[in-house]
């Protein structure tokens, strides 16, 4: 059978490479050269070498490329942060990447018996890893990721042998609306998958590699400088009120990880959160025109919860200061977006969660400098994904340098 592409005859060298190029076919299949009909395992043998034929199956053709898919996946993610609906990322890899005995035509079938019409399944890495995308989840995404899991293995225990059965490995990685809400139940994130599917040309890696020797030599420099102003502010803190000088707070930090950052304590020991959730869940959730009825500024006004010397320290932005040794330690940075608590993320929206997602969180961003507790929630997001996109050091240094501008007027300082 001849097959024609572009108008002349493409031998059986040609359809080997035409095969891979349309359905991203393991290295170890190639064409039997009897048309397509059938399929047999190389392993690396020249051509003669003892070779055991398997059948062709239709399913493969369903297969996506890798190119294909990982735009699928970060198109669904996108995707899903308009629609605030979860989806899901099977994925089916080879545990020993040497052990050819996988037959990936059988596990193929099983992946497309367990589908749904809609699902999307390719190759995230070629003849090493399957991936399925289950987008558009209306139920309870860990209930529909656990009946996914056993209807996969179902289906393999029918088709795979049990040898090739042990040498596969099944992740679920599912995005919902809120960060770490299904980790605890035993699934991943999409976003650490993410963050290697998505292109990093050399620009961007020589700007993080410039932004962490900035924030390290920007952090060491500012510690020494400001070490008289440190131990004024501890000397104030223990004066003014009873307890330890510095405060530990949990954070949302770089990936939805958390981690726990540093300031001086402006706050009564053991105080209340309660007052400071109800505030933060009516910042984010409440529309903007509720917001600009009370005034335009968005702060937490008369907290009782402050010591004498706290209002002090948060108006001057002195309380913020130990979160240098955060920046030291790469916890954060000099610039990027405020890391919030983990009850602030629960109240946020998909989209929301990107202002933790794609940046590392800074002491001082675009938002300190632009208004800070004059904008919107939204507003503030929208600033911090701005300066994610366009993230570089001169940025950095542009922010850097309006920092002390912004604090001594006190614009917006909360």
């Amino acid at each position: 059978m001849n097959i024609f592409e572009l108008g002349r005859p493409v031998g059986v060298r040609s359809w080997r490479r035409l095969v891979q190029l349309r359905h991203d076919v393991p290295a170890e299949f190639v064409s039997a050269g009897d048309g397509g009909q059938s399929l047999r395992r190389s392993n690396g043998r020249r051509a003669g070498a003892q070779t055991r034929t398997v059948e062709s199956r239709p399913a493969a053709r369903s297969v996506m490329n890798r190119e294909i898919f990982r735009t699928v996946l970060v198109r669904e993610r996108k995707r899903s942060d308009r629609s605030n609906q979860p989806f899901i990322v099977l994925l089916l890899s080879r545990k020993d990447a040497s052990d050819t005995s996988v037959d990936w035509g059988h596990a193929i079938e099983a992946l497309v018996a367990a589908k749904r019409d809609t699902d999307v399944l390719g190759w995230f890495e070629p003849g090493t890893t399957i991936g399925l995308v289950v987008p558009e989840i209306a139920g309870n995404a860990t209930t529909v990721a656990q009946d996914l899991e056993q209807r996969v293995f179902s289906e393999l225990g029918k088709r795979v042998d049990q040898r090739s059965l042990s040498n596969l490995s099944l992740q679920l990685h599912v995005h919902t609306p809120q960060i770490g809400q299904t980790e605890n139940e035993g699934l991943s994130p999409v976003e650490p998958l993410l963050a290697g599917v998505l292109p990093k040309g050399w620009r961007v890696r020589l700007n993080a590699k410039g932004k962490r020797a900035l924030d390290i030599a920007g952090s060491l420099a500012l510690l020494a400088v400001l070490s008289p102003i440190f131990a004024v502010v501890a000397a104030l803190v223990k004066l003014k009120s009873p307890g330890p000088v510095f405060f530990k707070q949990k954070r949302i930090g770089d990936k939805g990880q958390p981690f726990f950052m540093l300031k001086f304590r402006s706050m009564y020991v053991n105080a209340d959160s309660a007052i400071h959730q109800q505030y933060v869940n009516w910042f984010i959730t409440a529309s903007d025109e509720e917001k600009n009825a009370k005034g335009g500024v968005f702060k937490l006004t008369n907290d009782p919860r402050i010591t004498p010397i706290g209002g002090f320290l948060r108006k001057t932005s002195l309380d913020e200061l130990p979160q240098l040794w955060n920046v030291l330690r790469g916890d954060m940075s000099l610039v990027g977006p405020r890391p919030p608590l983990e009850y602030e993320v629960q109240k946020y929206e998909s989209w929301h969660c990107r202002r933790v997602l794609e940046a590392k969180p800074g002491i001082t961003g675009l938002w300190q400098v632009t208004g800070r507790s004059r904008t919107t929630f939204d507003e503030m997001v929208r600033l911090d994904l701005r300066y994610a996109r366009k993230v570089s050091i001169w940025t950095d240094i542009k922010i850097l340098l309006a920092t002390p501008r912004a604090v001594l007027m006190g614009k917006g300082a909360c």
